[in-house]
């Protein structure tokens, strides 16, 4: 293995930048990391707005979906608490389920001398692809407390089996 020769330069110290911006909130910006910089921005940023969020019930919604496949029915569950049945709408698209809907919350409040309301509309759309065989004429779908039921037929396919007959040399 070569020897490598070290040797130590002496110089006039450079002064630091912190020196020159010490109040700057992100402290070193020369040769500092891009991201861990952005990364303490985002985190002022959310500690300064944290008390300032808004209520869940104003968030974006999406109803939890379950699917399953059970005998030779397909079934989609869609969770859709205070939704009414006029406002949901169940249909297939291109060999997919569609289920959409809109979500409308009115709030009003009225104590001695003020009267307040407020309102929240919010609409979703879930796709579920379908299975090639099915049955798209027989679906059923049901909404029962809040709680939509989709039934799709679906007849069993049995894979095409074929022996190989194995020869040998």
């Amino acid at each position: 293995m070569p020897e490598v020769k070290v040797t130590k330069e002496t110089g006039a110290l450079v002064p630091r930048p912190e020196t020159y911006f010490p109040a700057f909130p992100f402290g070193n910006l020369l040769g500092a990391n891009p991201f861990a910089m952005m990364r303490r921005f985002t985190e002022k940023v959310d500690r300064t707005f944290a008390g300032l969020a808004t209520p869940p019930e104003y968030d974006l919604w999406a109803p939890p979906i379950e699917v399953k496949h059970v005998g030779v029915n397909f079934i989609v569950t869609a969770e859709l608490p205070g939704i009414a049945l006029e406002n949901v709408k169940v249909e297939v698209i291109d060999e997919a389920l569609v289920i959409e809907g809109e979500k409308k919350t009115v709030k009003e409040e009225q104590g001695e001398g003020y009267y307040r309301t407020e309102r929240c509309y919010g609409s979703f759309y879930r796709s579920i692809p379908l299975p090639k065989a099915a049955k798209t004429a027989e679906i059923k779908a049901e909404l029962t407390n809040g709680v939509l039921k989709v039934v799709i037929p679906v007849p069993e396919l049995k894979p095409l089996l074929r022996q190989v007959p194995i020869t040998t040399h």
